[in-house]
């Protein structure tokens, strides 16, 4: 058994769901992401919100996007921490 865990790649049950809903999580907002991009196509100050992000620092750009309620994703009363963040990343970068 120890080699099983140490070098075989065991885990426990209660790491593998930990394990299980870090990948869903992380592929929900990999999915949501074009739709938070999309949303900021959509916005019609998008220019002037464009360069307020670039301008800002990391910490803020995904409450900013957030604040303009482009990571709240359909269906949800309010936006999504990962998703905002996400977003920004891939709105910064182009």
């Amino acid at each position: 058994m120890i080699v099983g865990f140490s070098f075989g790649g065991w885990v426990t049950g209660g790491t593998a769901r930990q394990l299980a809903s870090v990948e869903a999580s992380e592929s929900v907002t990999s999915a949501l992401t074009p739709i938070c991009v999309d949303l900021s196509a959509r916005d019609p100050q998008l220019a002037e919100r464009l360069t307020a992000l670039k301008a800002a620092s990391s910490y803020r750009r995904a409450e900013m996007v957030a604040d303009n309620g482009w990571a709240t994703p359909p269906g949800s009363t309010g936006p999504d921490r990962r998703l905002a963040t996400a977003c920004a990343d891939q709105l910064v970068t182009g």
